[in-house]
């Protein structure tokens, strides 16, 4: 499982130009979920997201985490986080997985974040979804599950 986040001061989603998820400030994750993953990939990045300290104390340095700072979570599934460029000039996106299991896992992670008191928002699996956010930083991350 991989996550782009993004801090944010306020980021929306919208479907068919309907908003389907808002949020003030705190992290847009853009979430890819492969073949291998399980419920324990989920809750590693659900844990690492809430915990990771990129938000700025009095004296200005990163040292709260999101739980610390009350943002809330704009959570978006995204399956080309698993395309591959290596070949050619179109992306392979075989290491993505099936709709099904990869909508379970997505889910999953956004209940669990849920569970550590974090608002979460989301877009809508499966579906075209424009995306705004104001990058607050920047601070722009990678964490995958396989680092674990």
């Amino acid at each position: 499982m991989r996550a782009v986040i993004q801090r944010t001061k306020g980021a929306r989603v919208t479907v068919n130009n309907q908003v389907t998820g808002q949020i003030n400030e705190g992290i847009v994750v853009l979430l890819g979920v492969t073949h291998e993953d399980t419920i324990e990939d989920a809750k590693y990045l659900a844990n690492k997201i809430v915990h990771l300290r990129i938000f700025e104390d009095e004296q200005q340095k990163m040292n709260l985490s999101l739980k610390d700072a009350g943002g809330g979570i704009l959570s978006i599934s995204q399956f080309t986080l698993y395309g591959d460029t290596r070949k050619g000039r179109r992306p392979n996106f075989m290491a993505a997985a099936k709709p099904e299991p990869a909508n379970y896992l997505y889910n999953e992670f956004n209940r669990l974040i849920s569970e550590e008191g974090i608002h979460v928002e989301t877009g809508e699996f499966g579906e075209n979804m424009e995306v705004k956010l104001t990058n607050n930083g920047p601070v722009t991350l990678i964490i995958d599950s396989i680092d674990r």
